[in-house]
């Protein structure tokens, strides 16, 4: 056993935000906070038979690179992984994370990654944020720590200026039953308040933002309207509350150019668009096919797809599950997109994907891990990855966005 406190030399980054040091029967220590490079004081706060979990209490010998974090909450709020560390050193460190998952999940020998994607902002690009509540009725994040715990908060430079300069203020009755409150900004500066809890609770807007309760996707609209226009590469999408939008507008618009370029379509073919959402992707590929097929489990979504791509006549939207509506759909596709959430493709969409061998694939991630693991699969079954491209959406912390392109071998 290990208890106590232990003094280690920390070794690289992992995913997750954690620092990696080793004890000297050889386990792993992952250690918050801390940078490669570093000797630090840190306590056990976990023990599993392979690795140990602890909390930096102490720095003794800083890294060179390490820098002052911006946010006083920092190494107390969850939120936030990385303020010590230099941009560009967190863009290397978020590559040389990539890669070792490719490698030690993926089993893949030098992965083809190609540069990273940087955020033009830094700070405050966050067109979405999402609040628990204290026992109080204010906004705050989940604590950092062993045994998480909401915790107030009096700055954040995270989300985008109207967001920052409403959030502030919010104060809800503890009584209201809220469980989560968000907020979103479209593109031309209006807001949304999104409230979650049992029943629509009984409050006093003074902004004139809108106001939607959600419950079990079903939203009512307490004030304003119930969706938001997001403008990407010019074109305006409809974004409902209960709908998922990529929460770095300048990084989205980055992910569709760079899909335009490097995913090859022919304007006699099929695109097939897996978890297509609201239909960012869908609607700048629509123009260059013959057909494309969405399929989106989220109601909301496809009713905003549905608008978004209204103008199209050769588009058709499946509404369900991905591993529910791919096998029975007869479609030859030449071309996949798929866009999964963080657990990556579900095994029966994913087995209905190889079985349909559509020659392109493109492989939207926001999880390394999962994304190493289908990788592995899709080799298996004939494909070869021709390159992937991290995306930093989410600067400041661990996060990693990427688009990796497959070829099927002929």
């Amino acid at each position: 056993m290990t208890t106590g406190t232990i003094t280690l030399r920390l070794e690289k980054l992992t995913y997750g935000g954690d620092a990696l040091g080793r004890l000297e029967d050889g386990r792993a220590v992952f250690v918050p906070f801390g940078l490669p490079g570093e000797t630090v004081r840190a306590r056990v706060v976990e023990e599993r038979r392979g690795h140990v979990r602890a909390e930096l209490l102490e720095v003794l010998s800083p890294s060179p690179e390490r820098v002052s974090p911006r946010c006083r909450h920092f190494t107390a709020c969850g939120g936030c992984h990385y303020q010590h560390l230099p941009y560009e050193a967190q863009l290397a460190a978020k590559t040389e994370i990539l890669r070792d998952q490719l490698v030690r999940i993926g089993k893949i020998e030098n992965p083809p990654i190609r540069p990273i994607v940087p955020s033009p902002q830094q700070w405050n690009y966050r067109n979405h944020v999402q609040f628990h509540l204290t026992d109080e009725g204010k906004p705050g994040f989940i604590a950092a720590g062993s045994a998480p715990a909401v915790m107030a908060v009096s700055e954040c430079h995270l989300p985008e200026s109207p967001l920052d300069a409403l959030w502030p203020d919010l104060h809800f009755d503890p009584g209201l039953g809220l469980e989560r409150v968000s907020l979103r900004a479209g593109t031309e500066g209006e807001v949304m308040l999104i409230l979650e809890s049992a029943e629509p609770p009984e409050l006093e807007v003074e902004a004139d933002i809108s106001v939607v309760h959600l419950l079990d996707g079903e939203s009512v609209v307490m004030a304003g309207n119930d969706y938001l226009t997001m403008t990407i590469n010019d074109r305006p999408f409809r974004v409902s509350a209960g709908s998922f939008f990529q929460v770095n507008t300048p990084m989205a618009e980055k992910m569709v150019a760079h899909l335009l370029e490097r995913l090859l379509v022919t304007s006699s073919g099929t695109l097939l668009d897996i978890y297509c959402g609201v239909g960012l992707f869908s609607a700048f590929f629509a123009p260059r096919v013959a057909r494309l097929v969405g399929v989106e489990i989220s109601p909301s979504a496809c009713e905003d797809f549905a608008a978004n791509l209204d103008e199209f006549d050769n588009v058709e939207l499946y509404e369900g599950a991905a591993e529910d509506i791919l096998p029975h759909l007869e479609i030859e596709a030449e071309t996949a997109i798929v866009d999964p959430p963080r657990a990556g493709l579900e095994k029966r969409a994913l087995d209905a994907l190889l079985a349909r061998g559509s020659a392109r694939l493109a492989y939207v991630s926001c999880d390394p891990s999962t994304l190493a693991r289908d990788a592995a699969r899709l080799i298996a079954a004939g494909y070869r990855l021709a390159d992937v491209t991290p995306f930093d959406l989410f600067p400041q912390t661990y996060h990693i966005e990427s688009i990796s392109i497959f070829e099927k071998v002929t």
